[in-house]
């Protein structure tokens, strides 16, 4: 999931009110056109965004706020600079098992 698609805000709320909006206003301009049936490919590709987004709206609950977003990065790139500072560089990956003689 890109990062963007993590976070659901008040933007990404107008954003949808928006696509809405539009929604409405080309059918009821290929309605008046008397193109409604005409443009059927137009309308489900607008359907399909308009579906996409109303999924994540309703899941909006499972997203974090902006801020947790911000402090969730914080938190990541701080583990990103610590990591390797206490790794052990040899190569067994069970050290607490005896070795074999050979």
């Amino acid at each position: 999931m890109d990062e963007h698609e993590e976070i659901y805000g008040d933007e990404r709320s107008e954003r949808l009110k928006a696509l809405l909006t539009e929604f409405a206003d080309l059918v009821h301009q290929l309605h008046r056109d008397d193109r409604l049936l005409e443009d059927v490919p137009k309308l489900l590709r607008a359907l399909g965004d308009i579906r996409s987004e109303l999924f994540h709206y309703e899941v909006r609950s499972t997203y974090d706020t902006p801020e947790v977003a911000r402090h969730r990065r914080i938190v990541d790139d701080a583990r990103g600079e610590s990591e390797g500072l206490f790794e052990d560089d040899s190569e067994d990956d069970q050290p607490w098992r005896e070795t074999q003689a050979e």
